[in-house]
C-alpha cells in the first residue's frame, strides 16, 4: 500500500502512520505544524516517523501542489484539520473554514483529477451530532452540531460524501467518538487530567462532570482506518467509530485516581458553550461493513495512556 496521511504529526495521524510503516506500507505524510498546541510535540512525532521511513512534508494543504503528490497513492487518510470546540467561536472560525472545509475540498479536487483516484478515508467527528435526540446515535440520525467546530466537520464530511457520490471516488467518513491514548493532544481531557495528577495539581473540569462521553482508544481508531482502506464499500459511506465506553467525566476521574493510586483534587469551571452533554454512538454499521469492533476498555486504555505520560515525565527528569 502507498498511503498519504494528512495531519500526520498529530495524535491520531502519527499513531496511524506508525502502524502503516510497521506493516510495510509506503507512507507520505503532510502536516502544516500549526500552533494550536506546542509544535515541538508534532515535530517529535514527525522526526520519530521519519526515522521509520516516513516521507514528511511540513506543508499546508491549501498551498501545496497536491496533484503530483497523489500520483501512485492508493489511499488518502485525511486527518488534517483544526480541532477544538472552545476556540471555534468568534473570529477564529475563519481557521476552521479554511483548515476543515476548504482544505478538504481542495484535497478532493486533487483526488478527482487523478487518472486512478485513490480512496479517501476522512476523519469526521461525533461533534456533528451535537446533543442527539437518542442514544446510541445512529448514522441516519439528523446531525445538529452545537459548536462551529462541529459545523465545520459536518460540512467537510458532506463534501467527502458528495465527491464520492458524484464522481465515483471511493470515499468513507469515520465519525470518531472521543479518541484517547498515548500521544494524545495536551488540550484534551485525559491528557490534562493525567498531567494534573502527575504534577499534584487540581484537575480542571468544565461543567459539572456529569457529561457522558463515548471513549474510543486510539489503536481501535487506527484499526478502523486500516479496514476502511480496503473494505468493499459504496462511495460516500459514513459510519460511527465508537468505543462503547460511555461513562461520565466524574467516573473517569475516579478511575484515574485508582490508576494513580491517590486522590486527585478537582476544580469545576463553567460549562463550555457548544460542549455536548452526551455522546454515544452505535457501531453496528462499522461492525457489519468493516468487521470492526473496539477491543480496548476504558480501564485498560486509560491505564496505557497514564503509563505513557508517566514514562515521558520520568525521561524528562
Amino acid at each position: 500500500m502507498r498511503a498519504l496521511v494528512t495531519g500526520v504529526a498529530g495524535f491520531i495521524g502519527s499513531t496511524l502512520a506508525r502502524r502503516l510503516l510497521e506493516e510495510g506500507a509506503s507512507v507520505v505524510g503532510v502536516d502544516s505544524l500549526t500552533d494550536y498546541y506546542d509544535r515541538a510535540l508534532k515535530r517529535r512525532n514527525a522526526t520519530d516517523m521519519q526515522a521509520r521511513g516516513l516521507l514528511f512534508l511540513a506543508e499546508d494543504l491549501l498551498r501545496l501542489d497536491l496533484k503530483p503528490l497523489l500520483e501512485g497513492i492508493d489511499v488518502v487518510f485525511h486527518l488534517a484539520g483544526q480541532p477544538g470546540v472552545r476556540a471555534s467561536w468568534g473570529n477564529d472560525f475563519e481557521r476552521y473554514t479554511e483548515r476543515n472545509v476548504l482544505a478538504t475540498q481542495t484535497l478532493l479536487e486533487a483526488v478527482r483529477a487523478q487518472a486512478s483516484p485513490p480512496r479517501v478515508v476522512y476523519a469526521s467527528s461525533s461533534s456533528v451530532y451535537g446533543d442527539a435526540p437518542q442514544y446510541p446515535t445512529r448514522e441516519n440520525d439528523l446531525p445538529r452540531p452545537v459548536s462551529p467546530y462541529g459545523v465545520s466537520k459536518l460540512a467537510a464530511e458532506h463534501l467527502v460524501t458528495l465527491y464520492g457520490l458524484q464522481f465515483g471516488i471511493q470515499t468513507v467518513s469515520l465519525r470518531y467518538f472521543t479518541v484517547y491514548g498515548p500521544r494524545q493532544r495536551p488540550d484534551m481531557a485525559f491528557s490534562r487530567f493525567i498531567d494534573a495528577a502527575l504534577n499534584q495539581q487540581p484537575i480542571t473540569v468544565y461543567g459539572d462532570g456529569k457529561q457522558v462521553r463515548d471513549f474510543t482508544y486510539v489503536d481501535d481508531v487506527v484499526q478502523a482506518n486500516l479496514l476502511a482502506a480496503s473494505a468493499s464499500l459504496s462511495p460516500g459511506e459514513v459510519m460511527n467509530i465508537s468505543g462503547g465506553s460511555s461513562v461520565t467525566v466524574r467516573d473517569t476521574i475516579r478511575l484515574l485516581e485508582e490508576i494513580h493510586g491517590a486522590p486527585v483534587p478537582v476544580r469545576f469551571e463553567p460549562r463550555v458553550v457548544g460542549d455536548a452533554q452526551r455522546t454515544g454512538g452505535s457501531n453496528e454499521r462499522a461492525k457489519a461493513s468493516l468487521g470492526w469492533r473496539p477491543t480496548v476498555s476504558i480501564a485498560e486504555g486509560l491505564s496505557r495512556e497514564y503509563a505513557y505520560f508517566a514514562e515521558r515525565r520520568r525521561d524528562r527528569s
